[in-house]
């Protein structure tokens, strides 16, 4: 998969690249990632890449040409690709949202600045707009790197451990356990004795059973978008009598 961000602020998201389980999933040939600035498309003096609103208004918006320039430049000859605007109008990023990007191609990530684009961009350039949520940031970068984050965990050999991914939060539409480690006992706080049991058996439903009391306490809205066993089901009609919800 490759993913090209566009950005007035490249720096930013080359660090971003440089490190972590992004880092090591660029380096091993895992994950094709770029960054490239509208302003490398502008070729007035100043090198403007925003301008005045029309009608009047506070603050300057980012032109359409330079996006579309930059667009025109990464994109490649895929079966699937997508170009997203980061926006506050946007659908809401979720992990099913993720696990859909993560089909594609190439996924191209428009970062907004100032007070946002030419609406030409988001009507006509891009395949949608996804907002990461109700509150306002500077610029569309941060979006664009938890998307990034997000659907690459998604891909085969990026996490160590193949099951990594699957136990998320929000995979299965669930909350994940709690997870413990060394020492078992901290400021007289034990780790369950179940997990220290060697009992894989009864760990593992343990483990279900903390992940659907968490989401039951924390995010019941979740339960509507579960893959519920009949099992499942009778733990949670045991956790809402205990509970009493």
């Amino acid at each position: 998969m490759r993913i090209d961000i566009i950005s007035l602020f490249p720096e930013f998201i080359e660090a971003f690249y440089q490190h972590s389980i992004i880092g090591r999933a660029r380096a091993a040939g895992l994950l094709e990632l770029d960054v490239t600035s509208p302003r490398s498309f502008v070729y007035d003096r100043h090198r403007m890449a925003d301008d005045t609103v029309y009608g009047g208004g506070c603050g300057m918006l980012m032109k359409a040409g330079p996006l579309y320039a930059a667009v025109e430049t990464v994109r490649r000859d895929v079966p699937k690709r997508r170009v997203i605007l980061m926006g506050p109008a946007g659908s809401t990023f979720n992990q099913v949202k993720a696990r859909e990007l993560a089909e594609y191609d190439q996924l191209i990530l428009l970062c907004g600045h100032y007070e946002g684009v030419d609406y030409r961009v988001e009507k006509y350039l891009a395949d949608e707009t996804i907002s990461v949520g109700d509150y306002v940031l500077t610029g569309g970068e941060i979006p664009a790197m938890a998307i990034t984050d997000a659907v690459a965990r998604m891909l085969p050999g990026v996490l160590g451990s193949a099951g990594s991914a699957v136990e998320d939060s929000f995979y299965a539409s669930l909350l994940e356990y709690p997870q413990y480690t060394k020492p078992a006992s901290f400021r007289g706080h034990d780790v369950p004795p179940v997990l220290r049991n060697g009992d894989h058996a009864k760990i593992a439903t343990w483990r279900r059973t903390q992940a659907l009391a968490r989401t039951l306490q924390l995010r019941p809205d979740l339960l509507a978008h579960s893959q519920l066993s009949a099992k499942d089901r009778e733990i949670l009609a045991r956790l809402k009598k205990e509970l009493e919800l």
